[in-house]
């Protein structure tokens, strides 16, 4: 079985909902580690879950493969839970997160949370880190995020992706929302992630596997689709951001979500002729119409003016 195959690695996989990303922890001779701590509410069940597989054993690191809200939305919680931990993140944000910038470290744009937290140390890609009982090797994951990594351990051979791998594709691709292109560096991540011929794959979201080759075709042909039809990717990930929020909240009226995405940037872009272009009633037809297509693929429903998820 794979868990026992992480097992043996001294890694233990927390497999959480699409609103918190899973969380890994390690353990071994060295400092014990989180890799990935979830969403800001759901922080309170991470700790839970840590206390549970530590028991006594103190938290001395928390590893973030990236920082969207769902990867490090526990850090802070983490952090008064266990007062010696230190946090290492990838390096491109460190001072965004030193002078906590939530425009620049995504939150602002994607209408999401996260409690400020601290750091304490840097994840170079080309170098590693002791997790455990193993030297983990970084190295760059651009694409889905472009300060993204991902963690190799090669004794093992356990990957811990991030999102720039899942069983069934990657996450959206964010700096193509906002017109910087990226979809290549999606590619060049798959092509080192092969290179590296993991035998365990622990993505962000959903069941940890072994079929790389099979995940890597899925990848690929997901990102070709992209390529070929990049409005097809941009509806996409405009679907993926509501139906998120959706998860957190529930339950909301039309226009309580109209209103959160009149004031959400990467949705307010996506409205026919912009916010400030686009009249209230267009604004409504077209929130409309993408939830009526959430609501055709079985994501939620929509009655009597109230959107509930699915």
């Amino acid at each position: 079985m794979l868990n026992d195959r992480l097992a043996s690695a001294g890694v233990t996989f927390l497999e959480r909902g699409w609103l918190s990303a899973n969380n890994v922890i390690i353990r071994g001779d060295g400092r014990n580690a989180v890799v990935d701590t979830g969403y800001a509410s759901h922080a309170e069940q991470t700790v839970a879950l840590i206390r549970q597989a530590l028991g006594a054993e103190p938290l001395l690191a928390i590893i973030n493969t990236h920082l969207h809200s769902d990867h490090c939305g526990g850090n802070a919680a983490l952090q008064d839970a266990y007062p010696l931990v230190e946090t290492h993140i990838p390096p491109g944000q460190a001072d965004a997160v030193r002078n906590w910038d939530p425009h620049a470290l995504s939150y602002t744009p994607t209408g999401q949370v996260c409690p400020r937290f601290k750091i304490q140390g840097l994840l170079s890609p080309g170098e590693s880190v002791q997790l455990g009982s193993h030297a983990w090797e970084v190295h760059a994951a651009k694409g889905h995020d472009p300060h993204a990594v991902v963690l190799f351990e090669p004794k093992s051979g356990i990957l811990i992706s991030g999102d720039a791998l899942w069983e069934n594709g990657f996450g959206v691709v964010f700096p193509e929302l906002e017109g910087i292109e990226a979809f290549h560096e999606v590619g060049e991540t798959l092509d080192v992630i092969e290179q590296l011929a993991p035998s365990i794959i622990i993505p962000g979201h959903g069941q940890v596997f072994d079929d790389l080759a099979l995940a890597l075709k899925r990848a690929r042909s997901r990102l070709e689709q992209f390529l070929r039809a990049p409005e097809k990717h941009h509806r996409y990930a405009i679907k993926v951001l509501i139906k998120y929020r959706l998860l957190e909240w529930q339950q909301i009226p039309f226009d309580g979500l109209l209103t959160w995405a009149e004031a959400t940037p990467y949705l307010q872009n996506s409205m026919p002729g912009g916010l400030e272009n686009s009249s209230s009633d267009k604004r409504s037809a077209w929130l409309q119409q993408i939830l009526g297509e959430l609501e055709t693929s079985g994501a939620l429903t929509l009655r009597d003016g109230m959107v509930t998820n699915r």
